[in-house]
């Protein structure tokens, strides 16, 4: 199985969650490899100046290329809840899944009708480089729960 975890963000070499990152990437080796994708352009530098609107267009198009393999997943914090074991069930007999994290501005209605699911991990607003770890975490419990790991319990 194929993760990847594409989010709007500058590249951080060294952050306060780079360690903790690298370590579900690593512990999550052995039911699926994933992979932190972080795009952060002019484009949309430029647009995150002007508009909300044209930022969301600007991730949009920044995304795009990104949604032709495997499944496609928004967190979207209007869309609907999930818990852990939801969000197992979306991993499951998967080969490839691509999660989006958006920019600042969250994603234009398009782009969520594109995916194939939109969830939220709950109505509060988490920063990009925490919420990324966060859904490491999930991913690797998820993975625990459809391969029977005690890590979940």
């Amino acid at each position: 199985m194929k993760i990847n975890v594409i989010v709007i963000d500058r590249k951080s070499k060294e952050s306060l969650y780079t360690p903790l990152i690298e370590h579900y990437k690593k512990i999550a080796k052995p039911f699926a490899k994933v992979e932190v994708i972080e795009i952060f352009d002019k484009e949309i530098a430029k647009a995150q100046d002007i508009s909300a609107l044209a930022a969301q267009r600007s991730y949009t198009n920044a995304l795009q290329k990104y949604l032709s393999g495997g499944v496609s997943i928004a967190l979207d914090p209007s869309s609907r809840e999930v818990d852990s074991f939801d969000f197992a069930k979306l991993l499951k007999d998967r080969t490839e899944i691509n999660f989006f994290i958006g920019g600042a501005y969250g994603f234009e209605r398009d782009f969520l009708i594109k995916c194939n699911n939109a969830i939220s991990f709950g109505k509060i607003t988490l920063s990009h480089k925490l919420v990324k770890m966060v859904l490491l975490e999930q991913i690797f419990r998820g993975l625990a729960i459809n391969n029977n790991h005690p890590y979940h319990k």
